[in-house]
């Protein structure tokens, strides 16, 4: 009895042994559904409710190979510096959409144009740019990370010799870096890329991509050597209307986009600068400006000419009426009325104004917001949105005032103004939302191509 005891099986024993294959299948069937529903919400949230952002529902999804991390190291070599962005997405395996998870930026000056004699030193100036990115990327990643620079208008400007020269040598610098790179990674970009990928990062940011056109934005760039306009038409009369080089046809997010855009080089603010103030070079190039106030007296450099900028010699005095029993003054100011005109001569006929630009909501980045945070007029951390009457108010004010740390803030602020209205032919009444961070993202072009050569190689 004893022996055969020892052979006979409990019932509590087989019930927790059902118990635990009946708890097994349902632990496989929840991880299954979980998954299921993943891949479901990751199809459709991205792009319809969450946003741009990732969240904790990315970071599941990560876990469990829904998603994975994808990397990207951008460099914006502009005419007035270089900048480095290195980006974390969190990549769908289902259809390849694109989160943003992190963005490191910083950046060098000057640009990799003033070194136009001297290429070798001009590619070393990026290796501090590119040792920030590799602290940022796991090392594991760097093989499969893309890297691409993309010289923008400062390049543009010089002789096709000096160019070749210097992105020779940044290819030797790029090519030594541990990152994925191909005879693609370096070149000029095409200014009408410029603004496609400036006006991708904004609406992105402001998850109005997906959108219809009438809701996206148009981006506005103001470049140092160029500035760029990209907006999707919503109107048919501005397709019917605009020159056929300025429509081009993009696919994006599994949509055909007819997009308006186009570049103005050599109307960036540095170079309009030189434009203007070079209708009042008087020899030697010493120039006189009725934008700069007749106390002034400053040198200048841009393009490998240095130049001394002073007032008019005609000075113009503005009364200060005396309060408080104070004296009246007559105070020496800038002639902005005649520095308007140089400006309204260097941008007229050369900048086409679609009707439809009054009617919609207007993002403008770059030295556009770089000049109103100056003048006080948007909170310089924050951003916001101003009327174009106050960009014209400023720069009449700004003119009235002699201010030697910012000679140049008069000619700047009446050049954007008369971009703005003669050039766009935007009205007083219209308004301009001003960022340079969105939701603590940097607005660049970069974001464009980084989310470019992720999902279709360099």
């Amino acid at each position: 009895m004893g022996v055969a005891a020892k052979n006979v099986r409990k019932p509590g024993t087989v019930q927790t042994s059902f118990r635990l294959v009946k708890l097994f299948f349902y632990a496989v069937v929840f991880s299954l559904t979980s998954l299921i529903i993943l891949v479901t919400l990751n199809n459709t949230w991205p792009l319809k409710s969450l946003g741009h952002n990732t969240n904790s529902l990315d970071r599941v999804s990560v876990a469990l190979g829904v998603q994975e991390r994808a990397y990207a190291v951008i460099i914006d070599a502009g005419s007035t510096g270089s900048r480095v962005l290195a980006f974390t997405f969190f990549k769908s395996l289902t259809d390849n959409s694109l989160k943003l998870n992190d963005e490191l930026w910083h950046e060098v000056k000057p640009g990799l144009s003033s070194y136009a004699d001297n290429p070798e030193e001009g590619a070393k100036s990026l290796l501090p740019l590119l040792d920030l990115a590799k602290g940022k990327i796991p090392q594991k990643n760097w093989g499969s990370t893309p890297l691409v620079l993309k010289a923008t208008a400062g390049l543009r400007l010089l002789s096709e010799e000096k160019a070749d020269a210097l992105l020779d040598e940044v290819r030797k610098v790029l090519g030594n870096s541990g990152f994925r790179t191909t005879e693609n990674s370096v070149g000029i970009m095409d200014g009408r890329d410029e603004g496609i990928f400036s006006w991708f990062t904004v609406n992105y940011l402001m998850d109005r991509i997906s959108g219809d056109a009438k809701d996206t934005l148009v981006a506005l760039d103001l470049g140092g050597g160029s500035t760029q306009i990209t907006f999707v038409p919503a109107e048919v009369d501005t397709l019917k209307t605009t020159p056929e080089e300025y429509l081009t046809s993009i696919s994006l997010l599994h949509k055909e986009l007819k997009l308006y855009t186009h570049s103005y080089l050599g109307l960036g603010l540095m170079a309009a600068r030189e434009a203007v103030l070079l209708k009042h070079k008087a020899g030697d190039n010493i120039i006189h400006s009725p934008c700069i106030n007749p106390i002034i007296s400053t040198q200048w450099h841009y393009g490998g000419n240095d130049y001394i900028v002073k007032g008019p010699q005609d000075v113009k005095y503005q009364e200060i009426r005396g309060q408080a029993g104070r004296l009246s003054e007559n105070r020496p100011i800038a002639d902005h009325a005649s520095c308007l005109k140089t400006c309204v001569e260097v941008i007229k006929d050369k900048v086409h104004s679609p009707l439809e630009l009054r009617s919609r909501d207007v993002i403008a980045f770059s030295y556009f917001f770089d000049r109103a945070t100056e003048r006080g007029l948007i909170d310089p951390f924050k951003g916001g949105t101003i009327t174009v009457q106050e960009f014209l108010q400023a720069a009449i004010q700004t003119c009235s005032i002699p201010n030697a740390e910012q000679p140049m803030a008069c000619l700047d602020l009446t050049y954007i103004g008369a971009f703005l209205t003669t050039g766009y032919g935007l009205k007083g009444d219209n308004t301009v939302k001003l960022y340079k961070k969105i939701d603590g993202y940097e607005i660049s072009w970069g974001l464009g191509l980084a989310y470019h050569v992720i999902n279709n190689g360099i």
